[in-house]
């Protein structure tokens, strides 16, 4: 099996940094799902559920970088902004990294708050509000679409690369040293965004082609007034062809956090067990069901397939139910 786990481990940080993360994390979904309250879209949240389940999908395939013995996978993030928005995508995203850490085990329970932050803030709050957005609002054509899309994704993972960097060296339960640590983690992450940018461009000027309404209103926050039903249709195949066959032919070299420490301490992850770590990650492995993308105490490629699906299932399940839970709220208010 060439599924490998994809996000910041327990080992890496402070229970100190995981708690404020988690914090940081759980106020932006919070605010996000306010917002989304404000405008009444019920047809965003089949959207929610089907981008997520894509995006799930997308992140079991780890892709080669040639040359460098690494691998990387999509994130998603920039993806989900330009075809739902910021705020439905922020949530979408979380609910994908909060499945896969309590049904997979792919990123520490402490760590999720750290992972949500670097994966869905940064790039929902900070690279698509102020680097896309305005570029697009000012020249909005296919041309602007593909090249925003890459440089969003790189500007993205190059910061959440940073900021993993920083989280670890503050946590202070490492021996990572920063510059060389930095001088590995952004170079493979820039190499990787170029990958994710490209597939990114090449996916929203599908949905541009299609029904480019769907870009305009996410760049909006207008109310989704197109159909969405072909297009939703096409994504939620290709999350079931990916997680459930496509993911089985994923590369089994680490990924850009994973090759940086192997680079640095001879091993692909560091632990650092104390008592509270030890009890947080005994709760993480009571709830999952699919280990590291298997059943549990085998490995198997049926058990990888079983896992894409089941994931993408439980993905597309938890980001309609998000979204259906804030906007029936809003309703109920209303009567």
């Amino acid at each position: 099996m060439n599924i490998i786990l994809m996000h910041m481990s327990d080992g890496l940080i402070s229970i100190n940094i995981g708690v404020v993360f988690t914090m940081i994390s759980l106020i932006m979904l919070v605010y996000s799902m306010k917002k989304m309250k404000e405008n009444q879209d019920e047809k965003k949240i089949p959207m929610m559920a089907v981008m997520a389940a894509f995006i799930f999908a997308c992140q079991m395939i780890n892709f080669t970088i040639p040359g460098t013995g690494s691998s990387g996978h999509i994130g998603g993030a920039i993806l989900l902004c330009m075809i739902l928005g910021y705020f439905p995508a922020f949530i979408s995203l979380s609910c994908v990294l909060i499945i896969q850490c309590l049904l997979f085990g792919d990123g520490g329970l402490l760590a999720l708050g750290c992972n949500i932050f670097n994966m869905g803030v940064i790039p929902c709050f900070i690279v698509y509000p102020l680097i896309i957005k305005p570029i697009l609002k000012k020249n909005y054509n296919p041309i602007t679409i593909a090249l925003t899309s890459i440089l969003g994704v790189v500007v993205a993972l190059e910061l959440g690369a940073f900021s993993v960097v920083l989280q670890t060296v503050c946590s202070k339960v490492t021996q990572l040293p920063f510059h060389q640590f930095v001088l590995l983690m952004l170079p493979i992450h820039f190499a990787i965004g170029l990958v994710e940018g490209v597939i990114t461009s090449l996916i929203c000027l599908y949905v541009y082609r299609d029904n480019h309404q769907i870009l305009t209103q996410a760049l909006n926050n207008q109310y989704t007034s197109s159909p969405v039903k072909k297009i939703m249709t096409v994504f939620i195949a290709l999350a079931l062809l990916v997680g459930g066959g496509l993911s089985l032919y994923a590369s089994g070299q680490p990924d850009g956090l994973e090759w940086s420490i192997l680079n640095i301490t001879g091993k692909e992850d560091i632990d650092n067990s104390n008592q509270t770590k030890d009890q947080i990650k005994q709760i993480q492995n009571q709830i999952t069901i699919l280990p590291d993308y298997s059943f549990k105490n085998k490995d198997s490629l049926s058990g990888t397939t079983v896992s894409g699906i089941f994931g993408v299932a439980a993905t597309c399940m938890l980001g309609g139910l998000v979204g259906y839970v804030v906007l029936k709220k809003k309703n109920e208010k209303n009567h």
